[in-house]
């Protein structure tokens, strides 16, 4: 069939053929009027040049040439071609909007009226660059690839109803398949396919996954009319009209019969190569990030934490110690990131009911994402439990709404939803690493611009991210994949662009009762002696505050903004305690006033107050997690409760650090330790760091020395570095276990890839960056241990 007459078989189908060209994205397909002028586009030539409709419509094609081209007039004489011979066709370099190049595989068709006037062209292209490199590389390798440099041309282009019968049928696929339009179309085409073909149930196959995913991709042996058989590239997508509705399939075919060899060589290379660089990328993050990362922040915290010792009572000194020890939490929690993505990290799964996690997540959300983010939360009834790390949870559920509302532009609505679901068979056939069953659904929900299709499989990938440099790290849905995958669930994202995404996060059920929930008992009503920093604008509140403080035996000190109260904590005032206003005017906002205040006063307490309602308080703005609210208006009675309450928290950190010590220092008296470390400054502070809490420290840098040692002195623990040069400390450990029952173990590491060996050898696992605190706990549970 002539252009010309598919474009009237087209019109006299109901737009049939319309709905074909805008359902194919692989092909730029447009028209050029008699000059050469564009008159329409197609998603597939959008997404190739990078132009909208609105930007390239009525501007001239010879747009998309070099400019050495140009020069030589080539636009102009592909159109004169195509009108004198029907048909131009050549491959070249073209130019995108942005200015890149790509190689380019270009037909163009005149298009004449019924009388023979040339109306204009219909023009078609492939980016081939990809292929032109493979076949660059190939034909200076090996002749076999040679091949690969024959450019194939004609593609089959046509229609199915929802059946599978063709409703319509262009020249490519006539010269293909040999059929004329009156032969096949109303055929059903399963008939281009092989009786072995047709008996395995191929063709349904193709139009049952099309249906299901909206596409279906399959080589093999088809059928031409005289009975011969080709080798094809077949792809079928799903037309569906505005209401979703499925109207029919769009179907491209190409002959790869001279190229299926080596294409299929080119196939195995790529998929070689990118599963090389996965693991690649998998072995840095595992291997790298949690040796020798995790030991550079053993350096510095292991001294700073050293450091504070030798400079207590020093304010400014212990202010800049803590700014940097605030810096190395930072890099720990950037690691945990990276092995959660690998996963690697250590969880602390609980029995939970998610959809009160969820719920009590609301106030933490609306903190985050401002005032400008509906949030609503959805839970349906009888919600199943799940076995999982409840803060893990919280933080993917975060990571997802922070990234939502960067989709939204910082206006929309948020839905997070939990329910109960069953993935069958069918489902998680087309998943690795997942099983049939019953799971814990949890769906976030934005209204924002969607991803697009070609980066939709790159979103788990660390790093990878469509933000501003400094917006996002690219390790939020990337830690999210990995936590799902390490505690057995599954996710899926399914989204449209301008519409909105959804994630889903699975759970396998867990049938254990719910971990019991302990609320914050209620004190007597009562005061205190303590000092209370009160920071209010309003003049009267301000001073109805300081009454109440002042009545309830509080001293108190006043200020009427942030920055004057920041002033107030620099005098070397003794504050016990920041009172304070969510919303005031003045450059420095109440939340980095908590966070400035705590840096030089770490043990201060801070307690806000808000009139506003919970889901406007912060207008976009984030509060520490962990945040003491206190909501106007509040009684004398509410002001006193919430004051005990956030010093009695204070206290029983402090204790419960205090008694610990004192706990350490008599338990380790005597004990002796070989503390086996590469590294020579982990080695010196960790030393320091035993010392300190009574142990006697003998020290070796390998496994060869430590296993003279142990021939040679008595030892009660060995502490070891899982990295060692030569022998690791894993392998020290597992020589060690059966000949010295009685010697307690513990295992020095950045990555919980080997807490099963661990608990296997009867080893405490001590995770890298350890603290003093950390060290001392995993001592006491390595003396408590009997193997």
């Amino acid at each position: 069939m002539e252009t010309s007459n598919l474009f009237e078989a087209a019109q006299s189908s109901d737009g049939r053929y319309r709905l074909l060209v805008e359902a194919i994205t692989d092909y730029a397909i447009y028209m050029l009027d008699r000059e050469g002028r564009v008159t329409s586009w197609n998603p597939g030539a959008r997404r190739f040049k990078g132009y909208e409709a609105d930007e390239i419509i009525g501007r001239h094609f010879s747009t998309f040439y070099t400019d050495a081209e140009r020069s030589q007039n080539v636009p102009a004489q592909a159109l004169e071609e195509a009108e004198r011979t029907g048909r131009f066709e050549r491959e070249g370099w073209r130019v995108r909007k942005d200015g890149t190049q790509f190689w380019a595989h270009v037909v163009i068709d005149a298009i004449r009226s019924p009388e023979g006037e040339l109306v204009g062209f219909a023009k078609i292209t492939r980016d081939l660059t990809e292929r032109r490199a493979a076949e660059a590389k190939l034909r200076e390798s090996e002749e076999q690839f040679r091949l690969l440099v024959q450019s194939v041309t004609d593609y089959a282009i046509y229609m199915l109803d929802v059946k599978g019968h063709v409703a319509s049928w262009n020249t490519g696929a006539q010269r293909i398949k040999g059929y004329t339009p009156e032969e096949i179309i109303g055929r059903h085409f399963s008939n281009f396919y092989t009786e072995a073909d047709r008996a395995a149930g191929l063709p349904r196959t193709g139009l049952e996954t099309a249906t299901r995913i909206g596409r279906w991709e399959n080589e093999g042996q088809r059928v031409r009319k005289d009975g011969t058989a080709f080798w094809a590239h077949v792809v079928i997508d799903a037309i569906r009209d505005d209401d979703g509705k499925l109207v029919g399939f769009a179907k491209v075919t190409r002959d790869i019969t001279e190229r299926r060899e080596a294409e299929a060589a080119l196939q195995v290379a790529q998929a070689t190569m990118i599963r090389s660089q996965k693991l690649e990328a998998i072995g840095q993050l595992t291997g790298g990030v949690a040796h020798d990362f995790n030991n550079l922040l053993q350096v510095i915290s292991g001294n700073l934490q050293l450091l504070s010792k030798d400079i207590a009572g020093n304010a400014r000194a212990e202010m800049r110690v803590q700014s940097a020890l605030g810096g190395v939490a930072r890099g720990s929690k950037l690691a945990s990131q990276l092995l959660a993505f690998a996963r690697r990290q250590p969880l602390e799964p609980k029995v939970v009911n998610v959809g009160r996690l969820i719920k009590g997540m609301d106030e933490m959300l609306r903190h985050a994402l401002g005032g400008e983010i509906e949030v609503e939360t959805v839970v349906a009834g009888g919600l199943w439990n799940s076995l999982i790390d409840p803060d893990q949870l919280e933080n993917a559920v975060l990571n997802l709404a922070i990234n939502a509302r960067d989709a939204m532009n910082g206006e929309g609505r948020l839905t997070i939803e939990a329910s109960n679901a069953f993935l069958d068979d069918e489902y998680v056939r087309q998943h690795e690493e997942l099983s049939a069953g019953q799971y814990v659904m949890i769906a976030v929900t934005d209204t924002g611009t969607g991803i697009p299709p070609d980066i939709l499989e790159r979103v788990y990938e660390p790093f990878f991210t469509t933000k501003a440099e400094d917006k996002g790290t690219g390790l939020g849905l990337a830690m999210v994949y990995g936590f799902l995958k390490q505690s057995g669930g599954h996710v899926k994202i399914y989204t449209e662009v301008g519409a909105g995404t959804t994630v889903k996060l699975y759970f396998p059920r867990e049938v254990a009762s719910e971990d019991t929930l302990v609320g914050s008992p209620s004190g007597e009503i009562k005061g205190g002696e303590e000092t209370v920093l009160v920071v209010e604008d309003d003049d009267e509140v301000r001073g109805v505050a300081v009454s109440m403080l002042t009545e309830l035996g509080y001293r108190v000190v006043k200020a009427r903004d942030a920055a004057s109260a920041l002033v107030v904590v620099d005098s070397g005032i003794p504050i016990d305690l920041i009172f304070t206003d969510v919303m005031m005017p003045g450059v420095l906002r109440s939340p980095d006033l908590a966070r400035k205040a705590k840096e030089r006063l770490p043990d201060v307490a801070v307690l806000f107050t808000s009139g506003y309602t919970q889901n406007a308080i912060v207008h976009g703005g984030r509060l520490d997690p962990g945040v003491e609210l206190l909501a106007k208006p509040y009684t004398r009675e509410a002001l006193a409760r919430k004051i005990r309450h956030v010093f009695a928290n204070q206290a029983q950190r402090r204790g419960a650090q205090g008694s610990q010590h004192l706990a350490s220092e008599k338990t380790f008296k005597n004990a002796t330790v070989l503390l086996v470390e590469d590294d020579d400054l982990i080695r010196l502070t960790t030393t320091e760091m035993l010392s300190d809490i009574g142990c006697t420290v003998k020290e070796a840098s390998t496994a060869q020395e430590a296993l003279k040692i142990l021939d040679e002195q008595p030892v009660d623990i060995l502490l070891t570095d899982v990295g060692l040069p030569g022998v690791s400390g894993l392998q020290l450990a597992r020589d060690i276990h059966g000949r010295r029952p009685g010697l307690r173990l513990i295992l020095a590491t950045g990555d919980s890839g080997v807490q099963s060996e661990a608990a296997r050898l009867g080893a405490i696992l001590l995770v890298k960056p350890y603290t003093p605190q950390s060290l001392r706990q995993g001592l006491e549970h390595a003396m408590k241990k009997r193997r």
